[in-house]
């Protein structure tokens, strides 16, 4: 594990108990504006009963298996990365044999070495069998991710009601259970779009409640294998979930995000397994069209690169047998909106942060890793008596993935710093 420095905080805080109190908008400190984790999350009732009429076979084992592979799997190695990779290897080679000048042995050394090391990716093709066994491994994790993920827009965008969804890499319709969990009948239209039609038809029968009756729960979900054509049709919330690690290719996946982006009329969410390669696919996006809390490379991989930054959602599995488990999915996203509608949460006073760690809870004071709009990572210990009443309860009352105000002052404050 490579070290970083972070800037451990500790100094005093000149920022007035007013300004604290009107960060709190009148909301009690466990509920205050930047939590934005959920409880833990639970499949609707007919989206879980759809599932298990669908899934009449105990899928246990191998629902674990292709868990594991999915989260393990990694992005294939780019041709450019491999040409290096052998000019590399055919360099360090002709050192060892400098007397030997034959081509054909120091070609034949390096193929053999590259097909050693290097990482073959195995392509998945989900039939109506693959797609039974992800249904039983991943909808309730995924149906957590990415309801997670859209509740933060919900949260800190109250106004934003959208008419249109586009999914890309829809798979079981996950993103359009969770919009319209949060959403409702608001939504008018979705556009599902899976080049898998197994898993079209998989999604369509848990909309019908498990079987092929057409009587879809969600009303006005179109499912396409191909991207709408049209470049002037946009959708007001276009989602990517777990969909851009399929593309084998660099260009693939930004084809596909320049795509998706001119496609989008709010807000584009795109959410990945919270693994490093998961982390560094959406920093891709990130890196073409970047409208974050700042605009400044991710910290995370610049000062703690084998540390994806990822984060947390409890939830209840599908109950494959009689006991309904309660677990933990891992995962990465980013929301990009075309709106100015972030600008409106900005203060004079404070710059929203955001937990990205476990917060720990101590008897006078809260330990906080937090990333800061200046592109810093900092940790911060919250006392009362330095921050004062109401940031101190904030901070006890968040948890990894909220948001929490930097009062500027505190920043304005000479402070000691620890390595």
């Amino acid at each position: 594990l490579m070290k970083s420095k972070l800037t451990f905080q500790s100094a005093a805080s000149s920022a007035a108990p007013l300004e604290q109190a009107d960060f709190l908008k009148g909301a009690p400190h466990r509920k205050h504006p930047g939590v934005t984790n959920l409880k833990t999350v639970r499949l609707p009732e007919q989206l879980q009963g759809a599932a298990q009429s669908v899934l009449k076979s105990d899928l246990t084992e191998r629902a674990h298996k292709l868990s594991s592979f999915l989260w393990s799997r990694k992005r294939a190695i780019e041709s450019s990365q491999l040409r290096e990779k052998a000019i590399l290897l055919e360099k360090k080679f002709l050192e060892q044999e400098r007397d030997i000048h034959t081509e054909a042995r120091i070609s034949k050394r390096v193929l053999s070495e590259l097909r050693r090391t290097t990482y073959h990716r195995t392509p998945l093709r989900y039939d109506e069998d693959l797609g039974l066994v992800y249904m039983a491994a991943r909808l309730a994790g995924g149906y957590a991710a990415v309801l997670r993920a859209l509740n933060e827009i919900k949260k800190r965008d109250p106004l934003f009601v959208p008419y249109s969804l586009l999914d890309f890499g829809s798979g079981l319709g996950t993103c359009t259970w969770a919009s319209h969990t949060l959403w409702g009948d608001s939504l008018k239209e979705y556009v599902c779009v899976d080049s898998s039609g197994d898993m079209n038809t998989l999604a369509e029968q848990l909309l019908s409640g498990g079987s092929e009756v057409d009587n879809p729960v969600i009303k006005q979900v179109y499912f396409r294998q191909f991207l709408p054509v049209s470049p002037t049709v946009q959708f007001d919330l276009v989602i990517a979930a777990f969909s851009l690690s399929e593309l084998t290719t660099l260009d693939e996946r930004l084809n596909v995000i320049f795509t998706l982006w001119r496609k989008t009329n709010s807000y584009l969410v795109l959410v990945e397994n919270g693994t490093k390669d998961g982390h560094q696919i959406l920093m891709e996006a990130r890196d073409i069209i970047l409208k974050c809390t700042h605009e400044l490379p991710c910290p995370k991989l610049i000062k703690q690169p084998v540390v994806p930054c990822n984060f947390t959602q409890f939830y209840y599995s599908l109950p494959l047998t009689r006991h309904q488990e309660r677990q933990q999915e891992k995962f990465s996203y980013l929301i990009i909106s075309r709106s100015a509608e972030e600008k409106a949460q900005k203060s004079e006073h404070w710059d929203m942060t955001r937990l990205i760690a476990q917060v720990h809870r101590r008897p006078r004071h809260v330990q906080c890793q937090l990333c800061c709009a200046n592109g810093e990572l900092k940790q911060l210990a919250v006392t009362a008596r330095r921050h004062g009443k109401d940031m101190y309860r904030c901070a006890r009352s968040s948890d990894w993935g909220d948001l929490l105000p930097m009062f500027h002052a505190e920043d304005d404050t000479n402070n000691d710093e620890m390595q």
